[in-house]
């Protein structure tokens, strides 16, 4: 029975011989048959997917990532798009910050570096919107580099491979060390999407499937009983509920109005209904005087530190109505509600029915 004082070498062979059977099929990734016959990633599909990746699955995934390299299939072609139009396709992705980073790195890797992606993490963590984590996804399984990366289904396998019972995020310099000391020199791109197969698909939050577990001999936590039990994480602080009022106004035509946010801040850039600040007691804050209908319903939204209560008045613009500087006045034929954000999307559709 093979344990940990085997040879990395050794546990990486034989998680990279189940990635060879069991490798998961995605849209921005080069199956191992292929890549052992000389298919190269492309870098821009790879740093893409691993953006949209963050905080976020790969079901909720692979249908932006299939919108956004239609339209845009290089990263030339995203750095000449408009913002509002990347934007919108990137709309109930969330964290929208990411979207705004985006841009600015392929304007960069198309302005600055003729269209190439530097190789090496440390030239990748130069560039806009990209941390540690992206830095080395993208050497290790673009360029082959022998990067450590260490997401949370990385830290959950190495946590229960070592048994290792401190919390996170506290623990993680002990468990980014585990994980360097498992990454080969020979197939590390491979090697980085193996042991995060083996997280999402084996060793899950719930229930890890142990007896199929090509890590199951030398698995500390197996032997202990303590895998169901690990990662342990440090408990978080309850989040707090904000409030805020967002007017829907239409014109007699059919028109709507929208105002884009500040580009700092949540939701930054997008179009959205006007509306008053997200604090514990809103004051009117009404785009225009009107006799403003309040809504039956509220929306009811979580973001990643507070949850948000949304109160919803309607009304008709009156006519000549004059849009300030953050407002646009969006024909019907031009509205996509698929372009809000999730929170704003939802708004429209509990009251949809009584404007359109």
């Amino acid at each position: 029975m093979r344990d940990l004082a085997h040879s990395a070498d050794a546990l990486s062979r034989d998680l990279l011989d189940w990635y060879d059977v069991h490798a998961r099929a995605m849209p921005w990734r080069v199956a191992p048959a292929d890549r052992a016959q000389g298919v190269i990633p492309d870098p821009y599909r790879i740093w893409l997917s691993e953006v949209m990746l963050q905080q976020t699955t790969v079901a909720a995934v692979k249908d932006y990532f299939e919108r956004f390299t239609r339209r845009w299939p290089t990263v030339t072609d995203l750095a000449a798009a408009q913002d509002a139009d990347v934007m919108g396709e990137w709309a109930g992705l969330g964290y929208y910050a990411r979207a705004r980073n985006l841009l600015k790195c392929a304007r960069v890797i198309s302005t600055e570096r003729d269209g190439r992606f530097p190789d090496s993490y440390e030239e990748l963590i130069g560039l806009p919107g990209i941390g540690p984590y992206t830095a080395a996804a993208v050497a290790a399984i673009a360029f082959d580099r022998p990067e450590t990366v260490l997401d949370g289904n990385v830290e959950r396998v190495m946590a229960r491979l070592h048994d290792e019972h401190a919390p996170l995020p506290g623990v993680k310099p002990i468990l980014k060390a585990h994980a360097a000391a498992l990454t080969p020199q020979h197939r590390p791109g491979d090697y980085a999407q193996a042991v995060m197969d083996l997280g999402a698909t084996i060793c899950t939050p719930k229930s890890p499937a142990c007896g199929i577990c090509p890590w199951r001999a030398p698995c500390r936590a197996r032997t202990e009983g303590t895998a169901a039990d690990l990662p342990r994480k440090t408990p978080k602080k309850p989040k707090p509920t904000r409030h805020g009022i967002v007017y829907i106004a239409r014109s007699e035509c059919g028109d709507w109005l929208l105002e884009r946010r500040p580009d700092k801040g949540l939701l930054g850039g997008m179009l959205g209904w006007p509306g008053t600040d997200w604090e514990a007691a809103p004051s009117e804050a009404a785009p225009f005087d009107a006799d403003w209908t309040p809504a039956p319903a509220e929306v009811r939204h979580t973001f990643t530190h507070f949850h948000l209560i949304l109160q919803i008045r309607t009304a008709t613009l009156p006519a000549g109505f004059v849009t300030e500087a953050n407002q646009e006045l969006l024909r019907r034929h031009d509205f996509r509600p698929s372009d809000l954000p999730t929170v704003m999307r939802k708004a429209y559709d509990l009251v949809r029915d009584t404007l359109c």
